[in-house]
């Protein structure tokens, strides 16, 4: 803080004044379009800073927190971050200490962990699920999926409303999912009746532990509805042959920063070892047609007969 800051005499504020901001903060948020997760991310953060006594209209006193907070500095990152935005919507100008962190490499299952889960859910979520891992969405741009974002003939669905200023993108989906889609009726705009991503999480959190007890998998506890997409996003950097722009067309992104990430999972999901295919072959158009559906991808013709291969996933 400049000289001028550290002279003023910031006023004292109630719990109930404190509380009545955050209220004032997260409506202004969504004035300002912030997603649901923001929003709720950034309450809860801003209640954790007024619950360890940091007067919130005082920068002074947030710092002094942090510099005895036993907290790592993951923690810090986004109290900090959620602290700054609340600073900005109040005009106040600080200067915050920065936390420096690496953050882990997300978890990507092998495919037949994601469809044990799938398959151990119930109501709509084995749907939405099979939705994040055909499609590679956010839970929240899935959540935002609408009737009129389904191309039957086409067998595509499109992500209209993206989040985090992504691009809108339709994706192909496969015969499995279109038939669980059309097997739903249509009692709403939207495809998913969950009430918010939240809701959703609370009940896949539920089936989650069910379905790791029941079937003694543990690292089915593991798997957040992230994990679809990072899966989806590293198949899809396989299958193209290490196409970047594929996967960031998949994921809606606008630049190459984020899909450098997908190399390193492929590579630690292969573990240095050779690639390795699933070959078919096809005698027929329908044959043909099946298999591209499938994943496969065409290598060859062999006099009446196509071959077709697709990765085998370690």
């Amino acid at each position: 803080m400049d000289a001028e800051q550290q002279t003023l005499e910031v006023p004292q504020r109630t719990e109930a004044d404190l509380k009545g901001a955050v209220v004032d903060f997260l409506w202004q948020l969504k004035r300002q379009n912030y997603s649901e997760d923001t929003i709720t991310t950034y309450g809860y953060n801003v209640q954790a800073l007024i619950d360890l006594g940091v007067n919130l209209f005082d920068p002074q006193s947030y710092i002094d927190k942090m510099a005895t907070l036993a907290k790592t500095n993951v923690r810090k990152y986004n109290l900090r971050k959620a602290y700054k935005c609340f600073l900005n919507l109040h005009k106040i100008e600080a200067t915050l200490p920065k936390y420096k962190f690496k953050r882990p490499l997300p978890y990507v299952p092998p495919e037949n962990f994601l469809d044990q889960l799938i398959a151990a859910c119930n109501g709509q979520m084995p749907m939405f699920l099979q939705v994040l891992k055909e499609i590679g969405a956010r839970p929240g741009e899935a959540l935002r999926l609408l009737w009129t974002d389904l191309d039957v003939q086409g067998k595509t669905l499109t992500i209209s409303h993206p989040e985090k200023n992504c691009n809108p993108r339709a994706v192909s989906i496969s015969d499995k999912l279109l038939n669980l889609l059309l097997e739903q009726p249509r009692i709403s705009k939207l495809i998913f009746n969950y009430k918010s991503k939240s809701y959703a999480g609370k009940s896949f959190r539920a089936m989650r532990k069910r379905a790791a007890f029941k079937l003694g998998n543990p690292e089915l506890q593991k798997i957040d509805f992230y994990t679809f997409r990072y899966w989806r996003a590293t198949e899809e950097y396989d299958r193209s042959h290490k196409d970047f722009e594929s996967v960031m067309y998949l994921l809606g992104h606008n630049s190459l920063r984020y899909v450098l990430l997908y190399k390193q999972l492929s590579k630690n999901r292969k573990n240095g070892a050779v690639d390795k295919y699933i070959v078919r072959e096809a005698r027929t158009k329908k044959e043909e047609i099946a298999l591209l559906e499938d994943g496969f991808e065409w290598v060859k013709d062999r006099g009446k007969t196509s071959l077709y291969r697709k990765l085998k996933m370690q």
